[in-house]
């Protein structure tokens, strides 16, 4: 698929996901809690090699759009300078390119413990 826009990163593990809503409960009523986002628009990206990360804080703006916020190989910083995250959830007419601003503008709030969350390296084509 060389050319084609795609974004690598982590596909949340679909065991796992149901219990880590249940530890965090979605907020907005659209869940979306699926992946982690590494890079967008590289269609020469390669899939990381991490399988492994900790749910450290969330970030919420109180009008929709609701993100945990994700420690990766030791950082929570991606590469392009924003913040690993997984859209959480999203209230009407909000969407989840919307969570990298609002971790920007607002920061996030770091919870007391970890959780540790299994990640499973993937490509999504766009």
């Amino acid at each position: 698929m060389s050319g084609a826009p795609r974004f690598v990163g982590w596909a949340l593990d679909r065991a796992e996901r149901e219990a880590l809503l249940a530890r965090f409960p979605p907020r907005y009523a659209k869940v979306v809690a699926d992946h982690v986002t590494l890079k967008f628009g590289d269609s020469e990206a390669r899939l990381p090699t991490e399988t492994e990360g900790e749910i450290v804080g969330e970030a919420d703006d109180g009008r929709g759009v609701q993100a945990m916020v994700v420690r990766i190989g030791g950082t929570t910083e991606r590469p392009d300078g924003s913040t690993y995250h997984i859209t959480w959830s999203l209230g009407p007419g909000r969407q989840a390119k919307e969570s990298n601003d609002v971790i920007a503008a607002r920061g996030w709030r770091a919870f007391e413990a970890p959780t540790p969350v299994k990640l499973q390296p993937q490509g999504w084509p766009r």
